[in-house]
């Protein structure tokens, strides 16, 4: 990969994953830790992004608007999406969070015979018009860049609610297990969702296997299953089967299979 081309893609990272570690950004890039390392402080140079101790971070600390993370990743997310959908049995009620991948799940249970309740705006686009699911918009503050809802309206409308199934999204999952966010205000939701829901699935795409974030959500022992779309390195498998989580591995199709748009669901069953 050209130079000026890996630096657009390792800044798309930062803005998409917040601060990443040298390591990662080496081994999404197919790169060198000592490459990385050049291109970090050649971006600092211009002003590009800021330099962590073992990494790096946005030059401004900005999240990346919804419509462009939904562009990252777009068969990985479908594939885990769709598995996902799979492990809801008919008359469960569904607590899924924010997110590209969770807005994904609520897509493929259209028709369902399931009840959601979601602080996520795009979860309630895809159903807002469906005859069959039963749908609960949680109230709080409108967070616009990334159609959520968040605050303390939010979370005492969580506490109100029981969950057969909570979908988790996560912006990292660290080697030892935890889950990260790069978003603080979005940490209290989430950790108000764990409390209500009888059985927890973390949804990560492999860019998230390590990944970014600074604010922690919770460790190992607070979920039951993760669903990604890539073998895991060893030592992070080592962790999850350490805390009796389970790993589902969803093979993303190609697009040839999917047709032009992955995320175009017409003609499936």
């Amino acid at each position: 990969m050209r130079a000026n081309l890996r630096h657009e893609r390792l800044l798309d990272l930062l803005e998409t994953s917040g601060p990443v570690d040298v390591a990662t950004l080496a081994r999404l890039l197919d790169v060198s830790d000592a490459t990385i390392r050049r291109d970090l402080s050649a971006l600092e140079d211009t002003g590009r992004l800021r330099r962590l101790r073992g990494g790096a971070a946005p030059a401004l600390e900005r999240e990346a608007p919804f419509e462009r993370v939904a562009t990252q990743n777009p068969l990985e997310k479908r594939a885990i999406a769709e598995h996902a959908a799979s492990l809801v049995p008919d008359g469960s009620v569904v607590l899924l969070d924010i997110g590209t991948t969770t807005s994904l799940v609520a897509r493929f249970l259209r028709g369902r015979t399931v009840t959601v309740i979601t602080s996520s705006l795009a979860v309630y686009d895809e159903l807002r018009d469906d005859p069959v699911v039963d749908l609960m918009l949680l109230g709080g503050l409108v967070r616009t860049n990334y159609h959520s809802m968040v605050g303390f309206l939010t979370e005492q409308a969580i506490a109100q609610v029981q969950a057969d199934l909570l979908f988790l999204g996560t912006s990292g999952v660290r080697t030892d297990g935890s889950v990260f966010d790069t978003t603080a205000v979005e940490v209290p939701v989430k950790k108000a969702m764990l409390q209500v829901a009888d059985r927890v699935v973390l949804l990560a795409d492999h860019t998230k296997l390590p990944g970014g974030g600074y604010a922690r959500v919770c460790g190992p022992d607070r979920y039951d299953l993760l669903v990604t779309d890539r073998e895991l390195d060893d030592e992070t498998a080592s962790t999850l089967a350490e805390c009796s989580v389970e790993v589902d591995v969803a093979r993303p199709l190609t697009p040839a299979r999917t047709g032009s748009d992955p995320y175009d669901l017409q003609g499936d069953s």
